[in-house]
């Protein structure tokens, strides 16, 4: 009993010795994650203020947050530009090829170095940590030669070709499959599963978080490139949505088209705010799973 004494003496010491929280720092916390997320989707208001505006209203205001006379006329030239719609499919086709050889190569790269023994494992983990950190113009002049070489200049595959395998989804699905029991995979082994249907029918499908994650980044990686299009594809029956209006965004006297180009710039902006809106509860997910170990 005295020892029992004791110990509620010392939780009720320690209860009042504890700090107490704050009932304000909910609101400042709060107060502080609004702002912060006012002050990162002003520039997408201002874009889409600016797309609803005349030309000659941005050329005479163009710092004013709201249009004085909005008009849709942006939109409407845009999609009767010729080569837009051109300028499209070629942006889904290539944003097509490089989120699926993301999700076969990165799946398939991860489970191997998670959960197999082979020779140069280590050295293979370290090579892919290796690449994440080689910035994309120290590889440009060699990536564009090989491009070359292997007759892909000027076209879609070309476009695609050097963003189907990111070390960057190599390392997400790794961790995320650094998660999955190692038992779960050993059952199935015993049960006579193969690596193969482990991989297909037990792997990929608890990897559904991953598999969002690496969707969504390397879609977006696809979509808003600029540089390597504008390089590899010479002609404009090759270029992407950037590129495209880049291109053909000159007005009279040479003078840049801004309410095109903010105009396009929400056209572009749209698939990827629509596929993080249904995919955001796994990219999530995927995000956390990457740090279980």
């Amino acid at each position: 009993m005295t020892a029992l004494a004791a110990l509620r003496n010392t939780s009720t010491t320690t209860d009042l010795l504890a700090p107490r929280r704050r009932p304000v720092a909910r609101p400042l916390l709060y107060g502080a994650l609004v702002l912060c997320a006012l002050l990162t989707t002003l520039p997408f208001f201002w874009v889409l203020s600016g797309s609803l505006r005349s030309l000659d209203e941005i050329r005479s205001d163009p710092g004013a947050w709201l249009p004085h006379h909005v008009t849709f006329d942006n939109f409407l030239r845009l999609f009767r530009t010729e080569g837009f719609g051109q300028f499209m499919v070629n942006s889904v086709v290539v944003a097509a090829i490089v989120v699926a050889g993301n999700i076969v190569a990165a799946s398939a790269a991860g489970y191997a170095l998670a959960k197999l023994d082979f020779a140069g494992k280590r050295l293979a983990f370290g090579a892919v940590m290796a690449a994440m950190m080689v910035p994309f113009t120290a590889v440009f002049v060699t990536q564009f030669v090989i491009t070359v070489d292997l007759g892909l200049a000027d076209t879609l595959t070309g476009i695609a070709l050097p963003g189907v395998a990111m070390p960057l989804s190599v390392f997400i699905m790794r961790q995320y499959a650094m998660s999955i029991p190692d038992e779960l995979l050993e059952a199935a082994r015993i049960d006579g599963a193969g690596e193969f249907r482990i991989f297909f029918r037990i792997f990929l499908p608890l990897s559904g978080p991953a598999v969002a994650t690496i969707t969504i980044m390397s879609f977006l990686a696809s979509w808003n490139n600029f540089i390597w299009p504008l390089i590899v594809a010479q002609s404009m029956d090759s270029y992407t949505l950037p590129v495209g209006l880049a291109a053909t965004s000159q007005a009279a006297d040479n003078v840049k088209d801004y309410g095109l180009l903010l105009a396009g710039a929400i056209v572009v902006m749209l698939p990827v705010l629509l596929l993080f809106l249904f995919l955001q509860r796994y990219f999530v997910q995927g995000i956390s799973g990457t740090g279980m170990r």
